[in-house]
C-alpha cells in the first residue's frame, strides 16, 4: 500500500512539474489518522514489520485515546509561498483547513456555517507557530479528550484498555488522565494526581465545548 501510495505522490508531483505547475500549487500530504498494522488484512504487514515503528514515538495506534490514534503527519509543498525545509509543532486540526483554504481564496464561509474551522493559514505557510486555542480529540469509542498550551486531559472511559483485533493499546481508563505532551510526549506518566486543579480546568472547558 505504501508503495503504491509513493508512486501515486510521485506521479502527481512530477504531472504538475511536466506542466510547469510546480511552482504555484499548494499540494497538501496527510493522513485521516495513526497507523494500524494488523486490521483485519492478512498482507504480511505484521511478519514484516521488522524494527519500524509506524507510531514513531507516540504511544497507541489508529482507534487509540492516545496521540499515535489522531496525530498524523501533515506536509505542505508550494515553492512559490513556503520556504523548503520548515518545520512546525503548532497545534492544529485538519477541521482548520476549511476556513484556512477561505481566508487564502478569500471566500467568506456562510455566515449560518456553525463550524470549529479555524483560520490557521499562517501556520500552514510558515509565518507562524501559534497553536490554536485547545483542540478535541475522539478515539473509537467517542470518550473526548481536549489538548491545550501542551496538557493533554483524557476523560474516563469504561473501554478495555486493549484492543485485540488489531493488537492496539486504546488508552482508555475509569480514570482521569493528564499528560504533559512538552515532556512527556509518549504519554507514559499519568500526572492526573499531581495536577488536579489543571485537570479541573481542562475537564471544565471540555465540558463547555460540549454543552456549545
Amino acid at each position: 500500500a505504501i508503495v503504491e501510495f509513493d508512486s501515486c505522490v510521485g506521479t502527481i508531483l512530477d504531472t504538475l512539474d511536466r506542466l510547469g505547475l510546480k511552482q504555484n500549487t499548494l499540494v497538501l500530504l496527510t493522513s485521516d489518522n495513526g497507523p494500524v498494522v494488523d486490521d483485519g488484512y492478512q498482507d504480511g504487514a505484521v511478519e514484516k514489520l521488522g524494527d519500524h515503528k509506524p507510531a514513531g514515538p507516540w504511544r497507541g495506534g489508529k482507534y487509540s485515546a492516545f496521540e499515535a490514534g489522531t496525530r498524523v503527519p501533515l506536509i505542505i509543498k508550494w515553492p512559490q509561498r513556503i520556504a523548503p525545509g520548515k518545520k512546525s509543532g503548532a497545534l492544529l486540526s485538519q477541521v482548520d483547513l476549511m476556513a484556512s483554504f477561505a481566508a487564502l481564496l478569500k471566500v467568506p464561509l456562510p455566515g449560518n456555517e456553525r463550524t470549529d474551522s479555524k483560520n490557521a493559514l499562517a501556520v500552514l505557510l510558515g509565518n507562524s507557530s501559534k497553536d490554536r486555542d485547545y483542540l478535541i480529540e475522539q478515539p473509537a469509542n467517542h470518550a473526548l479528550a481536549i489538548i491545550k498550551d501542551g496538557w493533554k486531559y483524557m476523560s474516563p472511559s469504561n473501554g478495555s484498555p486493549f484492543m485485540d483485533g488489531v493488537n492496539i493499546e486504546t488508552g482508555y481508563s475509569k480514570e482521569a488522565q493528564l499528560y504533559d505532551l512538552k515532556t512527556d510526549p509518549g504519554e507514559q506518566n499519568n500526572v492526573a494526581d499531581k495536577y488536579p486543579q489543571r485537570v479541573q480546568q481542562l475537564k471544565a472547558l471540555l465540558d463547555q465545548v460540549k454543552g456549545k
